[in-house]
């Protein structure tokens, strides 16, 4: 049973969204929301912020990695496959939510209530401008900073010019370090509202984006925001909040932390997505069981043997001539992230089971042969469009423990302690062996070849553990490793040998294409993605520089 101060908390959020999808923020909020009869006290404060929460960055977006060298979509991606054009309009280039965060703190002086008050909300402001203004700097890079709503219509804010991708993230950092300030501690908050730690953690993503995009686009000063992420990370580990969920149970753990219908109480939940029947739904399980997408085989080698050896150098590898053996002595979360012989799809209201046996492939539930199973839960109830109830996560302490020993190690400040205290603790609650700095040998197959082995394979770890969780392609953007996009492992899916085949009927695999090795090739036309620099930044929509001189140049390559 979830929390009724959670159920409280998402009636009045789901009502506030359900009314923000059928108005635009305009010169004023409309309705309720007009500037002659708002900004009275904190009540309105309150209510002001909450249409943002709409856009928290939940991690329910599996999808969002078919672009990257995780997944392999039935549809290619028009942007890695060279078909992608500057748009007319849109494209990103949207300002309104930040607009709406401007627009706030020119008027929250209004109402009538205390100074922590205030600025607790001005911290939920100024967390959700720093969140809009990351997403503008990772699609655009250079971008207009506004700090006003622009009610003022003077011709140098409308048409101002771009400023420097740093210069915009050190307005970013204020912001996250104003809200982690005034923001009120987990224990005092608002069930289901933003926290200090929430603010916490955002800052340790954002600034591990930031530290390591300035190392590896050579923008200098990197270590500012390094060190920030080690500040914001150690902050969320030394409060005694938080812990990676493990009841001792290695070969279900990882998976069933993503069926839980309530993760209030769950203590890797640093802020959960609450859903509730009739109020707040959600449909990933029903999406997941009909994808159109599953992991790549460059994804899937990727897994180490349970030993802690790269498939390379194990003497525990049994190769890859069916899934079973491919999925054999390989990390636990192999078989909790992937279906394999005996995962139950689905329990059937008359107590019997639908249990995997063979991949699907020629469907759209597992084009690759490696069907996703995160998130993907057995209860009949959670299949239904649009009704499903399972929480999902916003924040997850597993992540920030990835964001330290990432940090760290690109300050050379990552030490065996470091590891025992961030990627040992996720691996053992899957009973993987522990990563250990003295015998760490580099993979002869690895992606980085000319990456120190301690980085290369802690970015191994973070593939795994964040899996489907809507974080690598941004990890390749800011390692400035776009060419791993064009690695042909990255379209082909589980080997299909002659003896596989016979197994399936005629009819099922018939139209299923192999490449020369009998991997599953889904593109019949191409035998790679596409690759060239200037994707590391998306183009400004045409519409925009015409109407915009000052945003001229366009992005290189563009």
């Amino acid at each position: 049973m979830k929390n009724k101060r959670f159920i409280n908390y998402i009636i009045t959020v789901a009502v506030l969204l359900l009314a923000a999808c059928n108005k635009q923020l305009d010169l004023y909020p409309k309705d309720a929301l007009s500037e002659p009869t708002f900004f009275k006290n904190a009540n309105d404060l309150k209510l002001y912020c909450n249409q943002f929460y709409q856009n928290l960055p939940v991690q329910n977006s599996f999808w969002s990695e078919k672009n990257s060298d995780n997944q392999v979509p039935l549809d290619a991606d028009d942007f890695l496959y060279g078909s992608y054009v500057v748009p007319v309009s849109g494209g990103g280039w949207d300002w309104s939510q930040i607009r709406g965060c401007n627009y706030f703190l020119q008027r929250y002086q209004r109402a009538n209530a205390d100074d922590a008050t205030k600025n607790k909300y001005v911290a939920e402001i100024r967390f959700f401008r720093a969140l809009f203004y990351w997403q503008k700097v990772k699609t655009f890079g250079n971008v207009p900073w506004l700090n006003t709503d622009l009610t003022d219509t003077s011709t140098a804010l409308l048409y101002g010019a771009r400023m420097p991708h740093k210069q915009v993230m050190d307005s970013v950092l204020a912001d996250l370090n104003f809200a982690v300030a005034n923001l009120p501690d987990l224990n005092t908050v608002d069930a289901g509202r933003l926290h200090k730690y929430a603010a916490w953690s955002l800052m340790s993503r954002i600034c591990l984006w930031e530290g390591t995009f300035r190392k590896y686009h050579g923008l200098g000063d990197e270590s500012v925001y390094l060190n920030a992420a080690v500040t914001a990370s150690e902050a969320v580990m030394n409060s005694g909040n938080y812990d990676i969920y493990s009841t001792g149970n290695p070969a279900t753990d990882y998976y069933n932390l993503f069926i839980q219908e309530d993760l209030s109480k769950n203590r890797e939940a640093i802020l959960p997505a609450i859903y509730i029947q009739n109020v707040l739904t959600q449909n990933l399980t029903r999406e997941l069981g009909e994808s159109s997408t599953g992991f790549s085989k460059n994804f899937v080698r990727s897994f180490l043997c349970k030993d802690g050896q790269p498939t390379a150098l194990s003497p525990l590898y049994k190769g890859d001539d069916s899934l079973e053996a491919e999925a054999t002595n390989r990390d636990p979360r192999f078989r909790q992230l992937i279906a394999t012989r005996g995962f139950v799809l689905l329990n059937n209201a008359d107590g019997t089971k639908n249990v995997f046996t063979l991949p699907q492939i020629g469907t759209a539930t597992a084009p690759t042969g490696y069907m996703i199973i995160k998130a993907l839960s057995p209860d009949p109830a959670q299949w239904n469009a649009g009704q499903s109830t399972l929480d999902l996560f916003i924040f997850r302490y597993a992540e920030v423990l990835l964001n330290e020993a990432e940090a760290k190690a690109e300050l050379g400040q990552c030490t065996q302690t470091v590891l025992d205290n961030t990627i040992n603790k996720i691996r053992d609650r899957v009973g993987m062996a522990h990563m250990d700095i003295a015998s760490l040998v580099k993979d002869p197959t690895s992606d980085f070849p000319g990456l120190p082995v301690l980085i290369d394979e802690i970015r191994r770890e973070r593939r795994i553990e964040l899996a489907a969780d809507g974080f690598r392609f941004d990890d390749i953007m800011r390692w400035k490793a776009g060419e791993l996009i064009q690695n042909p492992e990255t379209i082909l899916g589980m080997k299909l040998t002659p003896a596989v085949r016979a197994q399936y009927p005629a009819s099922q695999v018939s139209g299923v294409q192999v490449d020369n090795n009998n991997y599953i090739r889904l593109y019949t036309s191409i035998t790679s993605r596409v690759w060239k620099d200037k994707m590391y930044l998306y183009p400004i929509p045409t519409q925009e520089l015409t109407l915009n001189k000052n945003l001229l140049p366009q992005n290189p390559g563009w």
